[in-house]
């Protein structure tokens, strides 16, 4: 496949070694806003930028019929619009808060824990997200696809808010620290103990594998998709 990557820092350099490793030809490496002519005619567009400009890099790559992965949190507020744009200009959107497959396993892990803890009342619950001190956005979009997940299985819980859980509405502790790759916890905590799952990543070399094997996955393809798609979840 031929294969645009629109961001260049450091999750983009990892996705570009492993595409190059996986028989791909990385057509262009841009930090700036892609157009027709510099993307380069490619397949796919694997899209790991910045907050404020994704929104408009999404876009830019769909309306030219090219399918986009994004990797990019912070934004989702218009991912609403980026799925029409995929709809009306036949082609494909896929979003992932996270590509790897241990996270989404861990997705549905916490999906099955939240539906059996639905009817006991005696534990409270709190999320904690610990990213290196580049991560830009708070909290992480993977704590949010867990808290979504939970709320989506638990009545109890309305919406999700930064810090400490209070009544329905679920906590999430962001914490910053050197140079740490991703690290998520849920706890569900009672007065005599506490459950907790937790998923650790130990370089960002998962991320990467991630977004290429999706963008292997949704050549050809049209709609919208997630991670869950991919993996058959």
């Amino acid at each position: 496949m031929k294969i645009a990557l629109v961001g260049y820092g450091r999750m983009g350099k990892i996705i570009d070694e492993i595409a190059l490793k996986r028989g791909h030809e990385v057509v262009a490496r841009l930090k700036q806003t892609p157009t027709a002519e510099n993307l380069n005619n490619p397949d796919v567009v694997i899209e790991f930028s910045l907050p404020e400009v994704a929104f408009d890099n999404i876009k830019a790559c769909l309306e030219n019929g090219i399918p986009v992965i994004s990797g990019t949190t912070g934004w989702l507020e218009r991912k609403p619009e980026i799925e029409n744009i995929a709809v009306q200009n036949e082609t494909a959107f896929l979003y992932g808060s996270n590509f790897s497959l241990g996270v989404n396993l861990f997705f549905a892990l916490n999906e099955k824990l939240a539906d059996l803890m639905k009817n006991v009342d005696a534990y409270s619950c709190q999320l904690e997200e610990i990213h290196h001190i580049h991560k830009l956005d708070a909290p992480s979009g993977t704590a949010i696809s867990l808290a979504e997940g939970i709320i989506k299985n638990n009545p109890k819980f309305e919406a999700w808010k930064l810090e400490d859980t209070q009544e329905k509405q679920l906590g999430i502790f962001s914490i910053r620290e050197d140079e740490v790759p991703g690290t998520h916890s849920v706890y569900y905590r009672s007065e005599v103990d506490e459950i907790e799952i937790k998923h650790t990543a130990h370089n960002r070399n998962g991320f990467a594998l991630g977004a290429v094997v999706a963008a292997e996955w949704i050549k050809d393809k049209k709609g919208n998709f997630t991670m869950k798609d991919v993996l058959g979840l």
